[in-house]
């Protein structure tokens, strides 16, 4: 889903779900969330372009002038509703629904950026909760409330004692786009493609657009558009901290660590000189701003898992806390030339990586018709590790619970020879089964070796061991 210069993409299922709502006779309220650059703004539009409704989207300005501004927007709708000076978001909340219900207009309504809303006007949410289950429960309005401030939207209703708790009919916590819808944004790409692409600008709409403008190879589009200190994208993730609410940029240091290889608390810790007990804030911020991941090893319980591990969880944010972070100087006093050899120091890490992280994504919707796909369906694919043990970068369960998966992704610049090819399946056949719980290892083992492709003439298994390749994952 991009704006201006690319048409609505994906979103299918949370426009579904946002109609739903604009349908009901008794009017309703959606709640939308998630991190910044995602196309929160794109979809609401979209959606209050379909059913005749309002957008409105908060600043950061005084109290007083964001109600200007909203009744403003609001006489596009209501004429005449301006021209009056609101004291109070009471007052003109309760205008809002009598006019509204007079001219039998539904609405939607979206408060776009609420958290900025809230921080000028703290009573609005208590005003918003008695304005929702009265006036506009009279009048049936269709009311949305979006945000990027995950910590403050999920504030204002997930939480049993938030103000709007149980209010909504949708809450909607939107992800970055599947990378199988890449090529809608950028045009034909082959598999490989896919993947090297989604390696810098992973699913984000707003990075998607930006690429998508730019010519020539994937590399060249990130030494302009990051690289370079005049890019657009050169200072993202500190403009991504700031624009919190409130702003993030104190725990900026945790990602800094995180992206130069240190992903157990004890070692983000050691890097910054803290104590590892007081890193449970921001780690637990980050998470929730959908930056980094939190991995236990397949066959754990999440929350007891004592080997966690933590992870940059944006593509284009690993590639930023592993490229430009630590190269700032370089990449400003040296030329185009200068920063693509840097970069060239670190692309191959960070596609690999992206390929396993795919792959792992993509196992559980595989083709049905592939030789993987016909010994699923998958459930979700997790990595296995433990101390100095083999690791495992997929593993999965089979839905009927009768197999376990156990997967290598190896990416290559190039096609694999089928010697190469040869040796990598043998060492998926040879290499020692997790230490996983008993009933696990009862089952039927399925060992995969993922590849971007087959060599000429290769089958899609060796020596036993199943070959999928991109086309397989992203047909």
């Amino acid at each position: 889903m991009l704006e201006s210069i690319m048409r609505f993409i994906d979103r299918r299922e949370e426009m579904a779900r946002l109609d739903r709502v604009a349908r009901r006779r008794m009017g309703g309220l959606v709640v939308v969330y998630g991190r910044r650059r995602l196309g929160k703004t794109r979809l609401l539009l979209e959606w209050t372009r379909r059913h005749a409704g309002l957008y409105t989207v908060a600043d950061q300005s005084a109290a007083g002038i964001q109600r200007r501004y909203f009744a403003e927007a609001v006489s596009q709708r209501l004429a005449g509703f301006a021209d009056v000076e609101y004291r109070d978001w009471r007052g003109l909340l309760e205008r809002v629904w009598r006019e509204a219900g007079s001219a039998g207009w539904r609405g939607p309504i979206v408060f776009d950026e609420m958290p900025y809303l809230v921080v000028a006007s703290p009573e609005l949410p208590s005003v918003l909760q008695q304005w929702l289950d009265h006036g506009a429960s009279q009048a049936r309005l269709v009311v949305a409330l979006a945000g990027s401030s995950q910590r403050m939207m999920q504030g204002l209703v997930l939480a049993a004692e938030a103000p709007l708790y149980g209010r909504a009919q949708e809450v909607l916590e939107l992800g970055p786009i599947d990378a199988g819808h890449l090529p809608e944004a950028f045009g034909r790409l082959g598999p490989r493609e896919v993947v090297e692409t989604y390696a810098c600008w992973g699913g984000v709409p707003r990075y998607w657009e930006l690429a998508a403008a730019e010519r020539g190879p994937t590399e060249a589009r990130i030494e302009r558009l990051v690289l370079d200190p005049l890019g657009p994208l050169h200072r993202e993730p500190d403009r991504i901290l700031i624009e919190e609410v409130p702003p993030a940029l104190e725990i900026r240091p945790v990602l800094d660590a995180i992206g130069a290889g240190m992903h157990r608390v004890a070692e983000i810790a050691g890097r910054l000189g803290r104590p590892a007990t007081s890193l449970s804030r921001p780690l637990g911020r980050l998470t929730g701003m959908g930056l980094v991941g939190r991995e236990v090893p397949f066959g754990e319980p999440e929350r007891a898992s004592r080997r966690s591990l933590y992870t940059i969880a944006d593509p284009f944010f690993r590639l930023w806390f592993r490229v430009v972070a630590p190269h700032r100087g370089a990449l400003v006093s040296g030329g185009p030339r200068a920063r693509r050899l840097i970069l060239d120091r670190y692309w191959a890490g960070l596609v690999a990586t992206a390929w396993e992280e795919l792959v792992r994504r993509r196992v559980p919707r595989i083709r049905p018709q592939a030789p993987l796909g016909r010994a699923g369906p998958w459930g979700p694919a997790s990595r296995w590790w433990r101390a100095t043990l083999p690791e495992w970068d997929v593993v999965s369960e089979s839905l009927d619970g009768r197999r376990l998966l156990l997967g290598e992704a190896k990416w290559s610049a190039r096609r694999l020879a089928r010697p190469a090819l040869a040796r990598e399946a043998r060492g998926v056949a040879a290499k020692p089964a997790p230490l996983l719980p008993p009933e696990y290892l009862r089952k039927e083992q399925v060992r995969a070796l993922f590849v971007p492709e087959l060599p000429p003439g290769a089958g899609h298994r060796v020596d036993g061991v199943l070959v999928v390749t991109c086309s397989d994952l992203f047909p």
